[in-house]
Parts: C-alpha cells; sequence; structure tokens
C-alpha cells in the first residue's frame, strides 16, 4: 500500500528508528559489495583478480557443485567465472558434458600460479587436465585469459578469503 509523506508520522512503522536502521544497514552493505570489501555477495560470487583484472566467481567447493559445474547454462557474464576448489591438490581435469558455452579453464597451483590454460568447446567428452597437480581451477567464457594476456606463471589473487 502506498502512503504519502502526509499520513507518515513519526512513530510509523515506515519511519520507525529501527526501520531506518535496517535501510542503512543494507545501504552499507551493498556500498561493501560494490567496493570489493566484502567476501561474498547475495549471489554467492568471490571477487578475484589476475594482473589487474577484476572478475567474480561462482564457487565448486563440494562434490555436488563440482561435478555440476556450468552445465545447462546459455551464457555467462563476461567478468564472471566458476572457481573449482578441490580438497587435495591432483592431476584434476574437465570436461564439457551438458555444458553448451566454450570455456577456457586455467589450473591453478596451491599459491595461485596459474600452471596451465586450456580452451574447451561446448558438449563435448574431451578430457582438459592439469600439467601438474592442481589446487584450483577456474572457468571464464572462451579466450578471456588470451584476451587480457594472462598466461601460465600468473597468479590470482584473492584466492585467501575463499571457503574451502
Amino acid at each position: 500500500m502506498y502512503l504519502s509523506q502526509k499520513h507518515q508520522d513519526a512513530n510509523s512503522p515506515l519511519t520507525s528508528p529501527p526501520r531506518r536502521a535496517l535501510v542503512g544497514l543494507g545501504l552499507a552493505a551493498a556500498v561493501l559489495l560494490a567496493s570489493g570489501l566484502a567476501r561474498a555477495d547475495p549471489l554467492l560470487t568471490y571477487p578475484l583478480k589476475i594482473k589487474g583484472h577484476g572478475l567474480r566467481a561462482e564457487l565448486a567447493n563440494t562434490e555436488e557443485t563440482r561435478r555440476t559445474g556450468l552445465m545447462h547454462r546459455r551464457s555467462m557474464a563476461d567478468n564472471q567465472g566458476m572457481l573449482f576448489v578441490y580438497e587435495q591438490p591432483g592431476l584434476h581435469a574437465m570436461w564439457m558434458k551438458n555444458t553448451l558455452i566454450p570455456l577456457s579453464v586455467a589450473f591453478l597451483d596451491r599459491d595461485g600460479r596459474i600452471i596451465n590454460i586450456e580452451d574447451m568447446q561446448p558438449e563435448t567428452l574431451d578430457a582438459h587436465g592439469a600439467a601438474a597437480e592442481a589446487s584450483y581451477s577456474l572457468e571464464m567464457n572462451q579466450g578471456w585469459f588470451a584476451k587480457r594476456g594472462i598466461k601460465p606463471g600468473d597468479r590470482v589473487e584473492g584466492l585467501k578469503t575463499i571457503p574451502r
């Protein structure tokens, strides 16, 4: 229900001090999220940076989320991706079963250094593996790394705030 300004009084539920405090907290949270100071936004993405290029990554840090990954999605925003967090470092591999968008995957060591980057074609069963033991994999739209000059040896920043 719309309530005009002249019908509101200082004690109405819309203008009461507790209501104003909640609105203020919501605005403060939005500012923190926009500034990158908060760990995650309500969409459960986390800020990462590579060579000064910012991105937001969804997490695949459980067996179920790692198995599903980006399957069945028709698109992904340019600076969005998915970070796969492994329980143990290993020679992990990715495939594109039921994945509809072309992706590039960077395999990362425990310090966030890129081991290798592989381009993957949609709806294929080809295995794309880490060239050395990886603790993470980061999937982005195909060509994202190349367009930014990101290559093996570069480091992903922001992994310390990622829940395992």
